[in-house]
């Protein structure tokens, strides 16, 4: 994991006075870096019954898509609001310095689903605790949700007590 650790730079003071941003740009610019990280997030699910990949707007789609490609599932977008073209449901949560919004397809899931939840951080957790909600709402079992990096302080594990939760890097 050290290999990962240096590939994420932190920015200090962003978006917000205070905030130390941890940057996983340069990790997706490494090809070597990102396989790597593509694989350590789906490494504990392999051999597990999955349907499809959730991943969230926007960096959840990165590694979110290469999962999916890599274990021959399908992908589900969780959009920003006004994004989608079709029905979808919405929920309204939180960040730790604001608002925001995410949206789904009403047919995106069913209750045969049974998905892997995949985003870049796990902060407060009220990105991550919106989308289990929304996957719950289509019917669809959450299997556990997988992180890059996890912020510990900021406690968002606790918004998710009743997921599996895997992080690769804690800081």
């Amino acid at each position: 994991m050290e290999r990962l650790h240096n590939k994420i730079r932190t920015i200090e003071n962003f978006p917000e006075p205070g905030i130390q941003y941890r940057d996983i740009t340069p990790m997706v610019r490494d090809p070597a870096a990102l396989r790597l990280a593509v694989h350590q997030l789906i490494h504990p699910f392999i051999g597990e019954r999955l349907t499809a990949i959730v991943g969230m707007e926007a960096r959840g789609f990165i590694f979110g898509s290469l999962a999916a490609w890599d274990l021959g599932i399908g992908f589900v977008p969780l959009r920003k609001p006004g994004k989608l073209p079709y029905d979808v449901h919405s929920i309204s949560y939180d960040l730790e310095y604001g608002s925001a919004g995410l949206e789904v397809h009403v047919d995106a899931l069913t209750a045969d689903d049974r998905v892997l939840v995949i985003d870049d951080v796990l902060a407060t957790g009220g990105t991550a605790a919106a989308s289990c909600h929304l996957i719950e709402k289509l019917g669809a079992e959450i299997a556990a949700c997988a992180f890059v990096v996890e912020l510990d302080a900021l406690a968002g594990r606790e918004k998710l007590p009743d997921y599996r939760i895997h992080s690769l890097l804690h800081y």
